[in-house]
């Protein structure tokens, strides 16, 4: 399935781009995004964190666009506008966290059918970060790797690891699984919470640029995420850490002022990844990609010439 999807170019700020929809294996309808360039030398594709959606990395998209790549994104099941799975649409919920990877095998089998350019570059940000790298294990046909702020783990304070391992289980035991997380909103974070000591980036005017985009869209917006999400999530990130990562270039970067997911988990991973490097961003939140334009740039640069050593 690969009709054509909306896409709203007027939010993105980016180059021009095509959405349409498709099905994972499973019958869950997704959607899928191509921006392509002139004389490609490659593909990027960018693994968008969660409740984001394809437009919010316009920007980043036009990086990539402008240095000759072609750029594939995908709205994850369960937000954007791909299919909602629980009962409120506001609740992010997904009952088991490897069902993303056969939105991916939907996503690589959409770059196939349009002969995306090789080689094929990942770009992949928090929770799009932890998928991509079980998709890299699990076999990939990626050349090289970029990660922005990976879920490797979650940033969870110590006295309450154990109830968040405990109560995601017990919840879906009981048949509350689709229930919001404690501790989270149902409402979307950047409409909210305020700019002022925000966890995603230091710029306003990015800032404003969120809250802009889940007020003209509602279907972009999306609150906090089911407890079968969260119990799913945390045993995806331990499986994963026992793994070995692949063999391939990788950058990493991470903010200075992350809070949201587990920095040392990032940091013991990248410290034993072969032809892997772990840079710090100064300053910056969680989103390295939605910082101040200077900062993006540098994020962006770097990728890009890591890109383009191949091919």
């Amino acid at each position: 399935m690969t009709e054509p999807a909306p896409y709203r170019g007027d939010l993105a700020d980016g180059p021009g781009t095509e959405a349409f929809w498709l099905r994972s294996s499973d019958g869950v309808r997704i959607r899928a995004s191509h921006a392509p360039a002139n004389a490609a030398k490659g593909t990027v594709f960018i693994l968008p964190g969660r409740s984001e959606y394809v437009e919010k990395y316009g920007r980043t998209a036009g990086d990539f666009v402008r240095a000759g790549f072609d750029v594939i994104s995908v709205d994850w099941r369960g937000q954007g506008m791909a299919d909602r799975l629980g009962a409120d649409p506001m609740v992010g919920h997904v009952a088991r966290f490897l069902d993303f990877q056969k939105d991916w095998a939907a996503v690589r089998r959409f770059a196939r059918d349009r002969d995306a350019p090789r080689p094929w570059h990942m770009v992949a940000h928090s929770m799009g970060g932890c998928i991509g790298l079980r998709a890299l294990m699990s076999g990939s046909d990626m050349a090289s790797v970029v990660f922005t702020g990976p879920m490797w783990g979650i940033r969870i304070a110590p006295h309450l690891r154990p109830v968040a391992w405990a109560v995601p289980r017990l919840a879906v035991m009981l048949g509350f699984g689709h229930r919001l997380a404690p501790g989270t909103s149902i409402k979307s974070y950047p409409a909210c919470e305020p700019f002022e000591d925000n966890m995603l980036t230091t710029d306003p005017e990015m800032y404003a640029d969120m809250r802009r985009h889940v007020l003209a869209e509602p279907r972009f917006g999306l609150g906090g995420p089911s407890l079968a999400w969260l119990g799913s999530a945390l045993d995806e990130c331990a499986a994963l850490e026992k793994l070995p990562s692949p063999a391939m270039p990788a950058l990493c970067f991470v903010g200075s002022n992350e809070r949201i997911v587990d920095t040392t988990r990032i940091r013991e991973r990248m410290t034993h990844w072969k032809g892997g490097k772990l840079l710090l961003v100064d300053g910056a939140e969680h989103e390295v990609l939605m910082e101040k334009t200077g900062t993006r740039r540098q994020v962006t640069g770097s990728a890009i010439s890591l890109f383009s050593r191949f091919g």
